[in-house]
């Protein structure tokens, strides 16, 4: 049968109301417009994905390469990419092959519906502290361009969580944000282009020789590599949005296309994350020298307009990321509710295309938008309790990013697998799903001990 584009959208996007469609919604016979940043593309899908990921986890990461070197900052950034492609592709896999565009409806799908609602809290916890972070910078920016105390600081995240956040937080699609996420990357640039001034004008800080550059320091212990490993997990972070955003690729999904857009953004973000470790520790120098986020390393420059600029764009891009993490809550509370209901998945979405069952879908609607209203609640409670940025980000590497990216996509896909007829255990696909697995595993276990016990 063909569908009509209206027709195309309510099935591959509304995943609000249902996380899963049937396969017969993949494939489209009705024309696509050739707008290269349409909602569907692959570019604007790409600059979305990097969007999800590119945050404050970019504010902290010369403060972790000032403690373990440049050599070793690198290497995990380069198998950080690596492994972030790995794990986009598996998602992608997962989603088409499940025809769920949620976590928490593949892991029932191919697991058990106690799997779903912990991941899904796992999941949750991961966008609140994201979400959290993303305010304790805005905090920070406040604080270096106004001198605020710390009573203005709180005042001042608690109007921007309530009156920029809340709205944010309230729209319908991830797609709709490809706009503004495009020119907070953008805005991302004016910071490093910041940091490589205050480096030229400066000059390579006195702390920095080419030793205490390239290695790591006398007091590094394992906790500190680790520690640089869970802020690299949450750095590349973007796997929570990967089911919606393979769902709203147009003309139809595929993992052909996924792989494209997670090559493009994962990209993007080792050549952001590479540029501001590097020119980071040369400028601001290492030890005390460095600060907890590159925001405070800048005070000193806080009178010069770039730097002020800069500072602004800063607060705007992490400001455009908040919906890309409270998306996945909303999703959670749509799969719980539905669950309460007695729904699946498939009638959840008939439901929502026929518009029959009016009074279950207002409850829905409304406890939509509750949801997304408590989240940012939630995350500006926290974001005024915890002001250490490099403290919730680590935990959340460690113990939310760490079991999204690196152990579930593996789960799912061993689980796929085994229903074919040719499965082996030695096959390329599942020694290295084994592999991935037991390395997020470890993450997850002994990076969340490494995080707890650097607090």
């Amino acid at each position: 049968m063909e569908m009509k584009p209206k027709d195309m959208e309510v099935c591959s996007q509304d995943s609000t109301a249902s996380g899963c469609s049937s396969k017969e919604s993949l494939s489209v016979g009705s024309s696509i417009p050739s707008n290269k940043f349409r909602r569907g593309g692959i570019l604007p899908t790409a600059v979305c994905l990097s969007k999800a990921a590119i945050g404050a986890g970019v504010l902290s990461v010369a403060a972790h390469g000032a403690e373990v070197g440049a050599v070793y900052q690198m290497v995990c950034l380069i198998l950080g990419g690596l492994l972030t492609l790995a794990s986009i592709r598996m998602i992608a896999n997962a989603s088409l092959e499940t025809g769920c565009w949620s976590y928490e409806d593949i892991c029932e799908e191919l697991f058990h519906p106690a799997m779903s609602l912990f991941t899904g809290f796992i999941n949750v916890c991961n966008c609140l502290g994201s979400a959290a972070g993303y305010l304790i910078v805005c905090g920070q920016v406040f604080q270096v361009i106004f001198q605020a105390d710390d009573r203005a600081r709180s005042i001042f995240v608690v109007l921007v969580g309530v009156f920029v956040c809340g709205p944010l937080a309230l729209a319908k699609h991830v797609g709709f944000m490809r706009h503004l996420a495009a020119i907070s990357v953008g805005a991302l640039l004016l910071l490093v282009g910041s940091v490589v001034w205050y480096w030229a004008k400066h000059g390579i800080d006195e702390s920095v020789d080419v030793e205490s550059f390239l290695l790591p320091g006398s007091g590094a212990t394992v906790f500190t590599y680790m520690n640089s490993i869970n802020n690299m997990v949450f750095a590349y972070n973007n796997q929570f949005n990967v089911p919606q955003l393979t769902g709203e690729l147009t003309p139809a999904p595929s993992v052909h296309k996924m792989t494209k857009v997670a090559l493009l953004s994962t990209s993007l973000c080792f050549l952001l994350y590479g540029s501001v470790s590097i020119f980071g520790v040369l400028a601001f120098g290492v030890g005390d020298n460095q600060k907890d986020t590159l925001i405070l390393d800048l005070m000193p420059a806080r009178k010069e307009w770039h730097v002020v600029l800069s500072l602004f764009a800063v607060m705007f891009s992490v400001l455009t990321c908040f919906q890309f993490h409270v998306y996945p809550i909303r999703q959670f509370s749509a799969y719980a509710v539905r669950k309460l209901r007695g729904l699946p998945a498939k009638a959840a979405k008939e439901e929502e295309v026929t518009g029959d069952g009016c009074c279950g879908r207002s409850l829905a609607r409304w406890l939509d938008i509750a949801c997304a209203l408590g989240s940012v609640a939630v995350a500006i409670l926290i974001a005024v309790v915890v002001t250490s940025l490099r403290t919730i980000l680590d935990f959340i590497g460690a113990f939310a990013s760490a079991y999204i990216s690196y152990v579930v996509p593996p789960l799912w896909i061993l689980a796929l697998r085994r229903k074919g007829k040719d499965f082996s255990w030695l096959a390329p696909e599942i020694l290295f799903s084994l592999a991935l697995l037991s390395l997020g595993v470890f993450f997850f276990v002994f990076g969340t001990y490494s995080a707890i016990k650097a607090a």
